[in-house]
């Protein structure tokens, strides 16, 4: 198995997108799949590293990155380290690396042998969920979505809302990590750029409007994003799919670092739905 890690695509905003490849080298055109993190994620999170080798070793060409402003650097992609890139990101900006991803696959003569282009299917994991499928719905070459245990509103988001006129009077506020215990700043422009985009950001009509093949799964156990989310997704697209997975929670039953050498029954349950959605 080919793995490639870090890989340094371009993007539109002055930072480097970290990417993975993992797929198997034997000349034979796979079906893509890229997957997006969540809101205080990133690619090296937990069992994501397994979960890309499995895909890989089924047949998939998968792909995996840190969006440009998620808070990691290129010494240091775990955890977040830049803090001030943290505090200047927003949807805009992550529906924009998704894309250059997106450009920097069609464009890499190096995979040309090993990926079908005609078959790009993308994942987005909680917040992401929300930006592959507006992707989905603007972006003509992507097949196939699945949202992971999505957000089916960005408006009612920590990172949203709140007391708008001190946000706007400080110009910061901060939302603590519970797992690093820093606090993570929400620049005011996350605002700003939210309501300037408000029309595109709303994920309630990107889902209405999808003409292509959309999953949605989730775990019934999910305390981050409720299950309700899933179920009003599900609502707005009379086409869609739902799977829900019992005793599941936000991360499939994983967890950061993850030191198993195998991913959770609830995480397999997960891609062995995804596998078979994008094969059929």
């Amino acid at each position: 198995m080919k793995i490639s890690k870090n890989i340094i695509v371009e993007g539109k905003h002055k930072k480097p997108i970290l990417t993975d490849v993992f797929y198997n080298e034997n000349v034979t055109q796979k079906p893509i799949v890229i997957f997006c993190h969540g809101y205080k994620g990133f690619k090296d999170w937990g069992a994501w590293d397994i979960m890309a080798k499995t895909f890989a070793e089924i047949g998939f060409f998968f792909i995996k990155f840190n969006f440009s402003h998620n808070g990691g650097t290129l010494k240091q992609p775990i955890d977040f380290p830049d803090l001030e890139a943290f505090g200047n990101n927003n949807y805009t900006k992550e529906l924009d690396d998704l894309e250059s991803v997106i450009n920097w696959v069609f464009k890499n003569s190096e995979f040309k042998a090993n990926i079908d282009t005609d078959n790009i299917n993308i994942i987005g994991h909680s917040r992401g969920g929300g930006i592959v499928t507006i992707k989905a719905e603007e972006d003509p070459r992507v097949t196939k979505v699945i949202s992971l245990a999505g957000v089916c509103a960005y408006g009612k988001r920590t990172s949203t809302v709140g007391d708008l006129e001190q946000w706007k009077k400080d110009g910061v506020k901060y939302v603590l990590n519970g797992r690093t215990k820093q606090q993570m700043p929400h620049f005011y422009q996350f605002y700003e750029d939210f309501k300037a985009n408000e029309n595109r950001l709303t994920i309630k009509r990107a889902v209405s409007n999808l003409k292509i093949p959309y999953l949605i799964i989730h775990g019934d156990a999910d305390t981050s994003v409720l299950i309700d989310e899933a179920h009003q997704l599900h609502k707005w697209n009379g086409k869609s799919k739902l799977e829900i997975i019992e005793n599941a929670d936000h991360v499939f039953n994983t967890k950061h670092p993850w030191i198993e050498k195998t991913i959770s029954k609830e995480l397999k349950a997960a891609i062995k739905l995804i596998v078979d959605f994008i094969k059929h």
